[in-house]
Formats: structure tokens, C-alpha cells, sequence
């Protein structure tokens, strides 16, 4: 017995002995590391998300956010016939390129594939790659688009995608800190931060239903389609135009709600297009000279100058020189939220309007159709 407790000893020792040389000399090779998860995300960001942050920093905003942001490169084929053309090389020369290439941005908002971008990135692509941050890269097909508003949705077929955080727009207000995120001018995925210089923006000829989202972030050609962040990495907009001179920031950029992209996306996963609310009026912002005309009491708001026969208007008894005040409930005082706000309300469902009539309120009840598809549209 007392031989075995010797044996167990000097090898008790021995062991010892090595573990401490190892440590001493080779301390990686004994250093514990975590175990990997097989469902563990492929993508990661540089830097290390788990350290503190300085005081005001948005780092775990872009972590969370950054790897669902992609980038989008299209192609699309010349024509052959106009290339063949005597005009078309006389005009464009002999050497021009075979294809004509665009960047953009995406976000990616579900985890078999569906990312969302704008209409314009994507419109007439031949060929669409889409790149993420992780270095994988895929086929893009669009699933339908909406130049109404400017958005797309395109799929890509990968697994272990990251999904961006849906977000609130409606609960924005001005001077809350936002973060864009896309890859302006080609160089890389770019973060930038600013606030919400102002909400509501329309009449800016860029769009049919407009509902900006205005911030000094700066976005640049390339950022289009791209995500715009709250302080917490969750999706309030998608980028989509600037207001620029020179083709660079100047401060001014405009993202559609959050609010408007999930309602075109649904519409276009259920029927491949998006349905809209259509009343048959001609309206105008009020002035004071339409106010005059009208013998309306104020200026403010929006004036109905025509109403088309049997549209839906006309059934329910709008009239020209009518001021609406409301739609379903909601006060109405541009022209561009009168807009929005019937194109919201479902076809075949009636909705109340108020309007003001010779001094007096009234509510009329009318039944939207659908609206029509512009005489363009294919």
C-alpha cells in the first residue's frame, strides 16, 4: 500500500510540474476559450462590442444594426439593337461600355432573405449582387416594387442572416439622434450620425406619396436604400435622396417612415403590389386668394377645386369649395397628408370626412376604390 501511495504521489507531482512549466512558458496553450455555437451568426464587426463605451458613444447601435445593412451593386445590358444604331454611335461613340452599373444599399428585415431598398437602386437591373458586411455575397430578385414611394424588395437565398430591429417612426420628433448606414460612393459600409432636423417633408418632387423623414446625418450617392437608426440600432427609415448642388452631403437627406416601407412590403409579399385608398378629388392648399374665392374663414389647410363624376367623392356628396378638415379622424392640413392619409385606408371600407360647408361642419361618409395604376405603368 505504501508503495501505491508513492507511485500516486510522484505522479501528482510530475503533473504538477509540467502544468506549471506550460503555464509559465506556453500559457495559450492551457488559456480556456468559449465554446462556439454551431447557430452562432457567420458575421462579425471589428472591435469588441463587450468593452465599456465612452459616455455618448453609439457603438452597440451599430453593432446591432451595422451587419443587417448590405450592399448592392446592379448591372443592366444596353440594348443591342440601339447600340447597332448609326445614332447611338454617333452620339455615344464606339467604345462604350456593354453594361451600365449602379450602387445602393439594403436592409435586411427578415431571416429568409427579404431586404428592403429603393425602387430607384434596383429599377431595370439586368443583374442585381448583394454584398454583405460578413464578405458573402448573393444573387438578388426582386420581388416587387413600388416607384409610388420609391421602394423595393428584393430576396437573396443565404442562411445565417442578421435582421435589423423594427423600429417606431411615429414616435420621432425632432432632435432625436439618428445613425445612416450604407456605402456612399462604393467605399464600404459608412456610419454616420446626425438628428432629426424635421418630419412630414413632402412637395419635394422626389416621390407621389411623400413623408420624410429630414436629417443633417450625411448621406451620400451610394446610401440610398440604406438603414437610418435610432440610439438603440433599430430601423426607423430607409435613405433615400439628399438635397445637394454638388452631388456630396450638405446636410439635408430624407428617409421614408419606417411606418410607409412595412406597409409596402406587406402589400407587395401578399399581392405583389400595394393597394391604396383612391377618392376622386382635385386639391389644392389653401391660399388666401382660393380662400377669397371660396368665402372660406381661414387660409390654412386644404381646399377640394374638383371632384371627379362617380368617383368616389362625388357618391358621397364632397363638393367643390368644400375645406376638409379630417380624414377617418385625423386632421388634415396639407396637401401631402391628405394624400397619404387616403391612400392608407382600404378600398371598400368607409371612412369619415370632414369638411367644412358654408361655415358648418360636416361628416360625410365615403367607400375608397382602389387606386388606379398611372396610364405609364405597365
Amino acid at each position: 500500500m505504501k508503495r501505491y501511495w508513492l507511485l500516486f504521489s510522484q505522479a501528482v507531482t510530475v503533473l504538477l510540474a509540467v502544468w506549471f512549466v506550460l503555464v509559465t512558458l506556453k500559457p495559450e496553450w492551457v488559456k480556456s476559450r468559449p465554446a462556439e455555437s454551431p447557430d452562432a451568426p457567420a458575421w462579425s464587426l471589428s472591435g469588441d462590442a463587450s468593452l465599456p463605451a465612452p459616455a455618448g458613444s453609439f457603438r452597440q447601435a451599430v453593432h446591432r444594426a451595422a451587419p443587417a445593412v448590405v450592399s448592392i451593386s446592379t448591372a443592366r445590358k444596353q440594348d443591342p439593337r440601339a447600340k447597332a444604331s448609326p445614332w447611338f454611335r454617333f452620339f455615344g461613340g464606339e467604345d462604350n461600355e456593354e453594361e451600365q452599373t449602379g450602387l445602393g444599399s439594403g436592409v435586411i428585415v427578415s431571416d429568409n432573405g427579404y431586404i428592403l431598398t429603393n425602387n430607384h437602386v434596383v429599377a431595370e437591373a439586368d443583374d442585381i449582387q448583394v454584398m454583405l458586411n460578413d464578405g458573402r455575397s448573393a444573387q438578388g430578385r426582386v420581388i416587387g416594387t413600388d416607384p409610388d414611394t420609391d421602394l423595393a424588395l428584393i430576396k437573396i437565398q443565404l442562411d445565417r442572416l442578421p435582421v435589423i430591429q423594427w423600429g417606431q417612426s411615429d414616435g420621432l420628433q425632432v432632435g432625436d439622434p439618428v445613425l445612416a448606414i450604407g456605402n456612399p460612393f462604393g467605399v464600404g459600409q459608412t456610419v454616420t450620425s446626425g438628428i432629426v432636423s424635421a418630419l412630414g417633408r413632402n412637395q419635394l418632387g422626389i416621390n407621389t406619396f411623400e413623408n420624410f423623414i429630414q436629417t443633417d446625418a450625411a448621406i451620400n450617392p451610394g446610401n440610398s436604400g440604406g438603414a437610418l437608426v435610432d440610439a438603440q440600432g433599430r430601423l426607423l427609415g430607409i435613405n433615400t435622396a439628399i438635397y445637394s448642388r454638388t452631388g456630396g452631403s450638405l446636410g439635408i437627406g430624407f428617409a421614408i417612415p419606417v411606418s410607409t416601407a412595412r406597409q409596402v412590403m406587406d402589400g407587395l409579399l401578399k399581392s405583389g403590389q400595394v393597394v391604396r385608398g383612391w377618392i376622386g378629388v382635385e386639391p389644392m392648399q389653401l391660399t388666401a386668394e382660393l380662400a377669397q374665392t371660396f368665402s372660406l374663414p381661414n387660409s390654412e389647410g386644404v381646399v377640394i377645386t374638383g371632384v371627379l363624376q362617380n368617383a368616389p367623392a362625388h357618391r358621397a356628396g364632397i363638393l367643390p369649395g368644400d375645406q376638409l378638415l379630417k380624414v377617418a379622424g385625423q386632421r388634415i392640413q396639407t396637401v401631402g397628408e391628405l394624400l397619404t392619409r387616403v391612400a392608407e385606408l382600404p378600398p371598400g371600407q368607409a371612412a369619415e370626412f370632414t369638411v367644412l360647408r358654408k361655415g358648418e361642419q360636416v361628416n360625410l361618409k365615403v367607400v375608397p376604390a382602389q387606386r388606379p395604376k398611372p396610364k405609364s405603368a405597365k
